[in-house]
């Protein structure tokens, strides 16, 4: 999140996420195939967005062979699958709802199930999320963003009420 200072104080405005050295570390083993995949994709309210995927081959219960090793192809149809997800899953929605969506790692599960008739596969997540392009800066959508009044504003940076907003009126000194 990057603040920025606006009318009232700072709000924040997403600039990325990155999953954590130690946590990567935890999950690359031996015996395993990691596949990787990456797309840019516009959001609905034109955030431009680099989206990296993570995924490993999972052995099959009861599997005597030590390795779970996919084969080229099935990595390529994985990858596929895993892009064509991304692209559907953020595509789709704005940047607060896509926030939502990768906190309790939904996408990764969606890809996990998709991929279950290639090959199983466990641990799979949105590892990293880059910014590549912010539409131009708007306070209204900023504050509609931290649920705060959005709207109009006039020339002095006042709100001014649009047909469906109520604003209390100004406190006369005398009647």
């Amino acid at each position: 999140w990057y603040q920025r200072r606006v009318r009232g104080g700072i709000n924040a405005e997403y600039g990325g996420m990155d999953m954590t050295r130690d946590k990567l570390c935890s999950l690359v083993r031996k015996w395993q195939t990691l596949i990787e995949a990456t797309v840019d994709v516009k959001t609905t309210d034109g955030y431009l967005l680099r989206v990296f995927c993570m995924g490993f081959t999972k052995k099959l219960p009861k599997q005597i062979k030590k390795t779970a090793y996919a084969q080229a192809s099935q990595v390529r149809a994985i990858r596929k699958k895993m892009v064509d997800i991304m692209a559907k899953q953020v595509g789709s929605e704005d940047l607060k709802a896509v926030v939502l969506k990768l906190i309790p790692d939904s996408i990764g599960k969606d890809i996990e199930k998709e991929c279950l008739d290639i090959y199983p596969l466990h641990d799979v997540h949105i590892r990293k999320v880059k910014v590549l392009k912010k539409p131009k800066f708007d306070l209204g959508r900023l504050m509609d963003l931290h649920g705060e009044i959005g709207g109009a504003t006039d020339e002095n940076g006042e709100i001014v009420a649009t047909s469906n907003d109520f604003i209390e009126p100004q406190v006369q000194e005398s009647v």
